[in-house]
């Protein structure tokens, strides 16, 4: 059975973001690696993107008067 891995692209695609969006996010080690491109099996990006922080996490600016 060939095992199908998830591009640069695909991964965008999967998490509904850009591609530019996904630079700024601290992904998950690939699972494959072929010349310089990268590969990620769908488990890993749905238990990456299930487990990393929530929008707003661990910074910002404090609220006046907090």
């Amino acid at each position: 059975m060939t095992t199908r891995y998830l591009s640069y692209g695909e991964v965008a695609d999967r998490l509904g973001i850009t591609t530019g969006a996904l630079g700024s996010a601290n992904l998950p080690d690939p699972d494959a690696l072929i010349g310089r491109t990268r590969g990620w099996r769908e488990a890993t990006i749905d238990e990456w993107a299930a487990n990393r922080p929530g929008r707003g996490v661990g910074g910002g600016r404090p609220r006046k008067g907090a």
